[in-house]
Formats: C-alpha cells, structure tokens, sequence
C-alpha cells in the first residue's frame, strides 16, 4: 500500500429568490453518504483550497485495492470507499468474472493509512464486463454510515453490514436480475431512522427499507418503471412530513418512507435511464434526465395523488444532465455536465443564466464528466474523468478559479467528499485529500 412500487412522482420545491443564504447545508464535518449527509451536495466548510497539484495541497494520497465509481464517504477519522477487483480491470484483457471481489475500506482520514479492508467475492451470476458497464465498473454504490455502522450495496452480491472495526454484521440478497441494458447497478443506499433504504431497480424493480440491525426487510415497493432508474432516492421536508422521491422514466415517485406506500406521482416526458439524484432544496424538488427526452422540471413538495398539474412549477427541454447532479446555492443551481459545460440557472424559474465550457480539457470524445458537483467556501468543485478537477465561483456571473490536475492516469468517476476542511477525491487506482 503506498501512501502518497406503483407509479412515478417528481418532488417539487419552492423556490426562495436569488439573495437567500444556503439552505440543507451539512449540520456537521462528516459527508455520511453520497452528496453528503443529506444528498444536496452542499457542505458548510469555509476554509477549502481552490489549487492543488501532487507538490501543492496534497496531504495524502493512497493506492486503492481496485478501480471503482464509488464515493468517499466520511465518518469522525474514517474515510470509507468501495472498489472492486479480478475482472473487469481492464478493457483488453477484462479476465475471468467468476474471479470478481468486491472490496470495502477504511481509511485514516488524518493520514490516508489503512486501518482495514474486507473483500466479499460476488455472487453469481454476474454482468458481463461489456457496453456501459465498462464506463463505471462493479463498485459504483456509494456507502453510507450512521456514525455505528457502514453499509455498503454490491448489486447482485447484496447488501452488506459491518461496524467500524470492520466484522461483518449480515448481509441481505435484495435481487439478481438484470435490466434490458445490463448496465449493472449505480444507486446508492441511504439510512432513514432504524432502516437502510436500498434503490435495488437493476437487480428487481424495488426499493427497499432493511432493518439496519439485522438486515431483515422493512417494506419492499416494486414497480416495472424502476427500470432504468439508476439515481439514488432522497428525502424531502414538506407539510410537516417526510416524502421519500426518486425519478425514473416518465414519472417521480413520492413515497412514505415509513411503509414503503405511494403518496404522490408527477408525470414526466423524460424517457431512458435516468442517472442524476433529484436535488431537494427548500420545499422544490428538481429533477433532470432522460436520453432522447431530456430536460429538468421543478415541483413543488406535498400533495396526494396526480400532482403534475398543480405541484408543477416549471419544466424545460432547454437543458439537462445525463449522469452529473447539480446543486442549488442562494437561488441558483450549478452543475457540470456530461460534456463539460458549466451551467447557471435560476432555480425559481428555470432561466438559464450561463452555460460555459470549461476550460483546459480534451477535445476527444466520450462523456469527460461522471462525477457531480459539490458546494463549499463559495465555489463549485466538478471532478472531470480525466483533466482534473475544476473549481468555479458559486455565483451568476461565469468565473472559472482553476483546474487541478495529479499525476494519475486514470479515471476519475467519483463524486468527491467535503470533511473537516479536506477534500476527499477517488480515482480509480488512488485516494487523495487535499487541504490547506
């Protein structure tokens, strides 16, 4: 190791106007989950580096046990990543699948040394190492923790507890099949109360809720448009409740958490896989997507039923993400697309402010951009697969701040983690922490 159910629903938010502070920012210096503690991507840090190189800002770096499109996630001093192993390394020789292990480890956040690593070899049958699976691999979920325990979602090989010395605490089968494209899975669990909340679409259609003591299912909720629906769920405050949302296509789902029961449906024109997780932010709920129908909605929270013409509070064909989240600050939403175009628009209305190329990449094919964006200390920072990671201001007028290239030759298909005044970024040979 070198240390170096039913229908679909679109969740809807309100919109506060453009000079409003930050909301859903993170309560604390751990990033629990994908896109932080409560999946917007927004963090409080103050005191992050805007430049880094492998001479400059780097406090760390560690050699990973394999490739993966997992996040880091962060606990207290612990930094989790998942990876995986034995086939599907390489596309020229991809080797044998019966071969393949997935890996989860735990890394010292204060100086990237490894503290435990578990391998879990993959149940039969697996995907194929072929078409676009080879874009993202076989650790694509990122894991979540409750600060007792970690879980971590290996698709066809199931669900996976350990505490945080790393003994294994059970492990829950939610599903072996495969959808029409065999892309393998994306989504990521998420902890809601005593329960892991697990989009398990690929491997059978269904979200489910796990006990998350014994891994004893809670509720199961299936539906044929699960489909494709490769985005992790997310939580909204609404109306004095809690609405669990997640969009697939042609509808958004808005579900009670607590049964697993349908609440409400929006009803979209957004066709294929839908990647992006829909963002949260005060009461609106913002959704993009789709293949060949592409575009983003906005919908306000709450309702019973149909709500796509009341809750509906603006749609557009004007842009769209195919696999980047974005996230909302002071009014504005900010991302970086697939194709590496940094966008603005206003989150009340839906007008795009700017959309910019960012500067210094490739001019090759391929999509240059997996990894959705995170907020803090006033910037946007967008990880690019192969030409760094950029940082651009948060704010209406284009400002790009750097480009942030090390010295690793491989993709960059995570999204990074914000703890402590440290930037946790994965590719797929390293972890790196960048800090002043």
């Amino acid at each position: 190791m070198t240390i170096k159910c039913c229908r679909s629903y679109i969740a809807g938010l309100t919109f506060c106007g453009i000079v409003l502070a930050i909301t859903n920012i993170s309560n604390g210096d751990d990033w629990s989950r994908f896109r932080g503690p409560n999946g917007t991507g927004v963090s409080k840090e103050t005191n992050l580096p805007t430049q880094w190189n492998d001479k400059t800002n780097l406090k760390w770096a560690v050699d990973l046990p394999g490739p993966g499109s997992s996040s880091p996630i962060v606990s207290g001093d612990k930094v989790f990543v998942a990876c995986y192993s034995g086939y599907g390394v390489s596309r020229q020789n991809p080797g044998r699948i019966q071969d393949l292990k997935r890996h989860l480890v735990c890394i010292s956040a204060t100086d990237g040394k490894m503290i435990w690593q578990k391998d879990v070899p993959a149940d039969s049958p697996e995907d194929a190492y072929f078409g676009y699976l080879t874009e993202h691999g076989y650790a694509t979920n990122t894991p979540v923790t409750d600060g007792e325990s970690v879980f971590a979602f290996f698709g066809k090989s199931g669900v996976i507890a350990f505490d945080m010395k790393g003994n294994q605490l059970w492990k829950k089968n939610v599903g072996k099949n495969s959808s029409m494209k065999k892309w393998g899975s994306a989504a990521s669990p998420i902890v809601y109360k005593d329960w892991v909340i697990v989009n398990a679409s690929e491997e059978s259609n269904s979200i489910r809720a796990l006990d998350k003591k014994t891994g004893e299912e809670v509720w199961k909720a299936a539906g044929s448009r699960l489909s494709l629906a490769y985005n992790t769920p997310v939580f909204m405050e609404s109306n004095g409740r809690t609405d669990l949302l997640i969009s697939m296509p042609y509808e958004v789902w808005g579900m009670n958490p607590d049964t697993g029961k349908l609440r409400w449906y929006v009803r979209l024109y957004l066709d294929g896989n839908i990647t992006p997780s829909i963002l949260v932010d005060n009461q609106m709920a913002y959704v993009m997507g789709g293949f060949r129908s592409k575009g983003a909605l906005a919908i306000r929270g709450g309702g019973k039923g149909d709500v796509t013409r009341t809750h509906l509070a603006w749609s557009t064909a004007a842009f769209s993400s195919y696999v980047p989240s974005p996230v909302v600050v002071n009014g504005y939403m900010f991302w970086a697309s697939e194709q590496g175009i940094a966008y603005c628009v206003e989150a009340g209305t839906g007008k795009v402010v700017y959309k910019e190329r960012l500067q210094g990449q490739s001019r090759g094919g391929g999509r240059p951009f997996y990894a959705s964006v995170v907020y803090g200390a006033g910037n946007i920072f967008a990880v690019s697969r192969t030409r760094g990671t950029y940082v651009f201001k948060a704010s209406p007028q284009f400002e790009q701040v750097s480009q942030n290239i090390l010295q690793d030759n491989s993709d960059f298909n995570a999204s990074p983690a914000i703890s402590n005044g440290r930037i946790f970024i994965r590719s797929n040979k390293a972890l790196y922490c960048v800090g002043k």
